[in-house]
Order: structure tokens, then C-alpha cells, then sequence
């Protein structure tokens, strides 16, 4: 086949030239893995997606496979091959017609080719090197004599007048070669760091499509739960449903568009690399020692860093930006609006998680908590706890997180115990006596799990309780989880069940004076925390 034949063959059907790093579609069509990712982002939301050459439809993003056959080929067209193409040097003596030179004399100052190379002569002073037509560059500038040696001391090639006589007598010396060889060896070393620095941008890219992907799956679920809500409620909600479904499409839309043009900030790079890396496969491929040692952009093809730690912080934030949308939360705004709703803010887009751990040195002597500090036990066996101030007399514990601003929520598992109350509570609650008991006081807000009094052990009550107030609930939690919902500025904790829809419990409503702190209250079997997570 003809060169021509082949480049054609080479030729990706999007961008129109040859091949860089192509994959295949399942239809057998190969593309660029740049073209064909641009072209998919661009039929993103169109319903369907096909494949630019043979119009073959896909329900969803195909996926994409490597195509390392094609890409040797590719590779192996686009290499430099000297022994077929023209140095653009021609033969001193051929004067008839030029003739491509194959070596050039450094001591005669002239170009040869074959013919006349081989009656050229062949003692020692005369030096042949690759056809050149800057051969001063080749010799000492001061003494007009070819440099065959490279002073150490001075980073420079030299004559061996400079060695003797000049300026660089007395200073160690290496051969041209020996020399070349160990630039080679520097350059090889950050060769195969960039190669290594590629596939990592490579594998932070498609993370970063993967993560942008399910960004936008979520967003789709959230848009579809929200949907359901305000579909129960009244027709006056329909403007603020339009609101919540813009909310979600906008910030789905930015997390997006932050992630699209770090990839493409990341492909700029990886581009870049690569064009470093040809430079020095190109360098280490050359037989010419003077042409590798007298290459000027040593300090930018030895420069790895790159800002590779900003990429990496980069890259982990926008892995952990998108975030989930709290259901519970809008629910709760919701069931607490007025008759006539001006303005709701449904901003309850979750950044990051804050666990809570439970504070030993509060829990009570006949309380055990598990070492991951998430499961307070009810135990007949005194711990022998040391005393300490902070420790409750009550079955009861707090966290040792604290929460002095923002939208917060935990959530506990409360079917290992009958017989229990959970909530939250100022640091300042009494420690001993009555008044210390959650929801018993000012301090402290709670709902409880009871058995009624005189009655028997299979017939509860669930309360809230709040200064030693009691509202039983009207209903019963059908499920064995509870969240717990904190709004520290509008002053509401919240409670819900987690069934399926989630249920509003109760709220309270004040003005917070102090942190507040997780508190559970437990008398036989264990509660469990199953986590919690921090709004901004």
C-alpha cells in the first residue's frame, strides 16, 4: 500500500488527521479520544448519542475502548525516519544538481554524499558528523577548533585549545560522548517520570467524567424525589416547585461546568507532556552528542513539577463538591410555612460530613461505648469509669462535638433499646440530680421512647420533651431511625422518622444561647449512631 493509502487509513474522520491515542466505538469505528469525547459532550441531553461516521444510535454514553493496535501504527507513521527523508543539506561538490548529504567534515567545511564520502579522506583530523550547515556552531568560538570535549566545571563544550591553553585548563573534562551520554540517562529518568505524570492526569480525567456523570445522576434522582413532594401539595406551590427544580438544574449545571473545564485544563496538560515527552524521545534518539548537549530548553524538559499539587488539591475538590440534596430538610420547611408563602429557602445542598463521636468522660458508670465511639451500650456491670465533673449520673451521654452555627443532622439507630430518649443539649446541663436528664430541664431538648405507667411493657409512648414538658406524639415512628435536625439560627431542632417518605415529628422553636451538643439516653440494649453530615 502506498504511503499516501496508509495516511488516509490514519486518518480520524472528526479533526481529519492522524490518529492520537484513538479508541473504538462498539459500531468499529475509531476516533481521537479527544474528538470522540467532544463530540459525545456535545450530544449530552439530546436524548440519544451516535457515532459521527456511520450514525449508529446509543441509548446511553457508549463506552470508549483503547485501540493500541491503531495507535502503534499510528505512532510508528508519525516517527522520524532519517534514512527517508532529507536533511535539506546538499553535496559541496555536486554542482550539476544537489544531492542530498549524508555527512558533513567538520575540518574540510564541506557536505558530501555518498559518492564523494567515499573518496573523501579518512585520517583523524578530519571529523564527519551529520549533514549540518552551521558548522561554526560545531567549533570553539575563540580558537576556531573543533569542540570535542565538555568542561564540567562550566556546563560548555570545548576545544583542546581551551583545554590547554585557554580558559578552562586545569578544569575536568569529560568526552563529548560520555558526556551526551549522561544528559541522556537525565533525560531518560524524566522521560519515565512524564510518562507516569500522564497516565495519573489521564486517571484524574476520567474519574473526573465518572464523577460528573453521577453528579448528574443524582441530581436527576433528587429532581424526581422533589418532583413527588410538591406534586402532594397545593396547587399555590407550584412556583416555588419550578424554584427547587431550578435550584437542583443549576447547581448540577455548575458543579458540571467546573468539572468540564478542569478536564479540559487537564487534556491542555496532558498534551503538553506529551510534546515534552517527543522532545526528548527526539533527544535521546539523536547520535549527534553536541546537538543533545547544546539543547537550550534543558531546564523546561527537567522541570516535573508542573503544578502537580495544585491539580492534585484540584482534583479532590471537585471529586468532593456536588453533593446530595436534603430531602428532609425541604420537607420540614415546608410543613412549617405559613398560609401565604412569599419566600422559601430550600439551600440544602450537603458539602461535607461531620460525625459524631461520643464523649466517654460524660457517659454514666453503667453505660459502655464501643471503641469507634458510635454505639452506647446499657450494661448491669459497673465500668468503673474515673470520676470526673463532666460525667452524668443519669443512664446518658453526650457527644463531644459541638455545634455553635449552621445546618447540622445525626441520625441513630433506636432498635436495639426500648426504652430511651435522644436529642440535644448545652454543655452547661447539670451533671447530677433530676434536672440533669434530657428534655428535663432548659437545657436540653428531647424525644423519648417510654412504656406507659401501670400498663404493660408491650405498650409504649413516644414524646417530645423540652423543660420537662411532655407533647406525646400522635403517631408512632413506624421505623427504627431517627434524624435528628439542627438549624442553629433560625433556633429549630427538628425530628424526623426515616421511613419511606421520610415523616416530620416535631420542632422546637427558640433562641440558642450556647453550643449545642448531641445527647442519648439509654436504659437497657444500645442506641447506635449511623452518622451524620454538616450543611454550610
Amino acid at each position: 500500500m502506498a504511503s499516501g493509502d496508509v495516511r488516509a487509513e490514519l486518518k480520524c474522520s472528526v479533526c481529519l488527521d492522524i490518529y492520537t491515542e484513538p479508541e473504538n466505538l462498539k459500531c468499529g469505528h475509531n476516533f481521537c479520544r479527544v474528538c470522540i469525547d467532544r463530540v459525545l459532550d456535545t450530544q449530552e441531553g439530546s436524548g440519544g448519542y451516535s457515532c459521527p461516521e456511520c450514525r449508529k444510535m446509543f441509548s446511553s454514553r457508549p463506552a470508549l475502548h483503547r485501540n493500541i493496535a491503531l495507535r502503534n501504527i499510528a505512532n510508528t507513521f508519525l516517527s522520524p525516519r532519517p534514512d527517508q527523508e532529507e536533511s535539506g543539506v546538499f553535496c559541496t561538490y555536486c554542482v550539476d544538481y544537489p544531492v542530498p548529504a549524508v555527512r558533513s567534515c567538520l575540518l574540510c567545511e564541506v557536505s558530501l554524499c555518498d559518492k564523494h564520502l567515499r573518496v573523501h579522506k579518512k585520517s583523524p583530523e578530519h571529523i564527519l558528523c551529520d549533514p549540518t550547515l552551521s558548522m561554526e556552531s560545531r567549533k570553539c568560538s575563540v580558537h576556531k577548533e573543533v569542540l570535542k570535549y565538555f568542561c564540567t566545571e562550566d556546563d560548555t563544550c570545548i576545544c583542546m585549545s581551551c583545554c590547554m591553553i585557554g580558559g578552562h585548563k586545569g578544569h575536568e573534562m569529560e568526552s563529548l560522548d560520555e558526556a551526551s551520554e549522561k544528559k541522556k540517562e537525565i533525560l531518560r529518568n524524566v522521560l519515565s517520570y512524564l510518562l507516569t505524570k500522564r497516565e495519573e492526569t489521564e486517571e484524574r480525567v476520567q474519574s473526573l467524567k465518572e464523577h460528573r456523570r453521577k453528579v448528574e445522576d443524582e441530581a436527576a434522582g433528587d429532581t424526581e424525589t422533589v418532583t413527588a413532594l410538591f406534586r402532594d401539595l397545593r396547587r399555590r406551590l407550584e412556583d416555588l416547585e419550578k424554584k427547587v427544580l431550578r435550584d437542583i438544574s443549576g447547581r448540577a449545571e455548575r458543579v458540571s461546568s467546573s468539572l468540564l473545564e478542569f478536564i479540559r485544563d487537564l487534556e491542555i496538560k496532558k498534551e503538553e507532556l506529551s510534546r515534552k515527552m517527543r522532545h526528548i524521545e527526539e533527544l535521546c534518539n539523536m547520535t549527534d552528542a553536541l546537538t543533545v548537549l547544546q539543547e537550550s530548553d534543558k531546564g523546561d524538559l527537567c522541570d516535573t513539577e508542573d503544578g502537580d499539587n495544585e491539580d492534585r488539591e484540584r482534583h479532590e475538590e471537585l471529586l468532593h463538591d456536588g453533593g446530595g440534596l436534603d430531602v428532609a430538610g425541604i420537607s420540614h420547611t415546608l410543613h412549617t410555612l405559613s398560609d401565604i408563602i412569599t419566600e422559601v429557602n430550600l439551600d440544602f445542598y450537603i458539602q461535607g460530613a461531620a460525625d459524631i463521636l461520643l464523649d466517654g468522660k460524660t457517659a454514666h458508670n453503667d453505660l459502655q461505648i464501643s471503641d469507634d465511639r458510635k454505639t452506647v451500650s446499657w450494661s448491669y456491670r459497673n465500668q468503673n469509669h474515673p470520676e470526673t465533673p463532666e460525667r452524668f449520673q443519669d443512664y446518658q451521654v453526650m457527644s463531644s462535638q459541638s455545634f455553635s452555627s449552621g445546618r447540622h443532622y445525626w441520625e441513630v439507630d433506636v432498635g436495639g433499646s426500648d426504652w430511651w430518649r435522644v436529642g440535644m443539649c448545652y454543655p452547661s446541663i447539670e451533671r447530677r440530680g433530676g434536672e440533669s436528664v434530657i428534655g428535663d430541664n432548659k437545657k436540653s431538648w428531647g424525644l423519648e421512647k417510654d412504656c406507659y405507667v401501670d400498663d404493660n411493657d408491650d405498650d409504649y409512648k413516644y414524646s417530645v420533651i423540652h423543660d420537662s414538658e411532655e407533647i406525646l406524639l400522635p403517631t408512632n415512628p413506624s421505623s427504627n431511625r431517627v434524624r435528628i435536625y439542627l438549624d442553629y439560627e433560625a433556633g429549630r431542632i427538628s425530628f424526623y422518622d426515616l421511613c419511606d417518605p421520610i415523616r416530620h415529628l416535631h420542632t422546637f422553636t427558640t433562641t440558642f444561647t450556647e453550643p449545642l451538643h448531641a445527647g442519648i439516653r439509654v436504659w437497657g440494649g444500645c442506641i447506635k449512631i449511623c452518622g451524620g453530615r454538616r450543611e454550610m
